[in-house]
């Protein structure tokens, strides 16, 4: 029903990197039933040239890995010097779809990344990790996944949400690619974590400490 907001960061960085003049053109690309070609052509808004849309009945694709042949099939044809996907999806939170295209396609990748510069058929992604940050230096081509603090979208115009009605969809079926769509992945079942207990005050230090020995049992 929208894009997702990673995916959205990646459009931006996207249309960033050809105001630039480092990118020539800029394809968006969403699987999907026809409902999902109202994303696509927000993404086309936002400053994108085309779109591909590769058609499948709603909830058939709910494998990272699914996706990513897809995809791979998508950069075959395409050839582009520079993948850029959102790090997760914010429904299943997976953080898979990014790395499986990158081995599925051999390409170097860069996860994470909070910036992109690239210059003289490289890309230098700093990436955001669980120690601070890090940088790596990729050849082209390359798969990136975007982060939360890579950039903040633009808002689509009036005048580019009317042109956007005039860019070209490529609306190709999910059976001319060749891939298994199979769901590998069952959902046993989705269930709410424990509730937590309600805390308590404590009237003192020593209280403190004796609920901390005798009932939380975390000191001794």
């Amino acid at each position: 029903m929208a894009i997702n907001p990673f995916c959205e960061i990646a459009i931006e960085e996207a249309i960033r990197l050809k105001e630039k003049g480092v990118a020539t053109e800029v394809v968006v690309v969403s699987i999907g039933d026809k409902a999902c070609q109202e994303q696509i052509r927000t993404g086309l808004a936002l400053g994108a040239d085309r779109g591909i849309h590769i058609e499948t009945d709603a909830g058939v694709v709910v494998d990272s890995l699914q996706v990513a042949k897809l995809l791979q099939k998508v950069v075959e044809a395409e050839s582009p010097d520079l993948v850029i996907l959102g790090k997760q999806a914010i429904d299943s939170d997976n953080n898979q779809t990014g790395q499986m295209l990158a081995a599925l396609t051999g390409m170097p990748q860069g996860t994470f990344a909070s910036e992109v510069v690239v210059a003289d058929g490289t890309v230098n992604v700093k990436r955001e990790i669980d120690g601070g940050l890090q940088t790596v230096k990729l050849q082209l081509p390359a798969v990136v996944t975007t982060d939360l603090r890579l950039n903040e979208p633009r808002y689509a115009s009036l005048p580019n949400i009317m042109k956007a009605k005039r860019k070209p969809i490529d609306v190709k079926p999910v059976a001319d690619f060749g891939v298994d769509m199979t769901s590998k992945v069952t959902v046993l079942k989705v269930e709410a974590p424990a509730q937590r207990s309600g805390g308590v005050k404590v009237a003192d230090v020593a209280e403190l400490i004796e609920k901390l020995r005798n009932e939380a049992k975390v000191i001794s």
